[in-house]
């Protein structure tokens, strides 16, 4: 069965909207207004699609304690976003996987690349050096999430 033109139209003006993905989440960013990777991690996050909203700060410690970043999983930069904690540089398609996956009745809180891998997103090192992505759990457990 055909449909008339009219609502040939109609349906393909309305299916964009129909198909658009919703829109990501902005990113809190926490950083040392001196950090230059930092930055670059900002970069890279706003180039994926990201509206970044970034806070300098002398006290960077502060707010991954309120975010429940474990210790050892610690790193230069400290970000929320869509109620996860993001911890240094993770890659922006590992965040929007886990925007995407929502594995909160896990105990998750976020994600984390502890220290600074040379290969990570902003800090823009030629050497491939491998690195992990771990997911925090709130209890304070982690385990790997991605490898790049």
């Amino acid at each position: 069965m055909k449909l008339p033109i009219r609502a040939a139209v109609f349906l393909s003006l309305l299916a964009p909207a129909v198909w658009a993905a919703a829109p990501l989440p902005a990113v809190h960013v926490y950083k040392s207004p001196a950090c230059g990777c930092c930055g670059k991690w900002v970069d890279h996050m706003k180039a994926s699609g990201f509206d970044v909203i970034t806070h300098n700060t002398n006290n960077v410690a502060e707010h991954k304690a309120r975010l429940g970043v474990p210790v050892a999983m610690g790193s230069c930069h400290t970000a929320e976003v869509g109620g996860y904690l993001v911890e240094g540089h993770v890659p922006a398609s590992d965040v929007k996987r886990l925007l995407a996956e929502k594995p909160r009745a896990a105990g998750v809180i976020g994600l984390a690349v502890p220290g600074m891998p040379a290969s990570s997103p902003g800090m823009d090192s030629p050497l491939k050096t491998p690195y992990e992505v771990m997911l925090v759990r709130s209890c304070g457990t982690t385990a790997v999430y991605a490898r790049h």
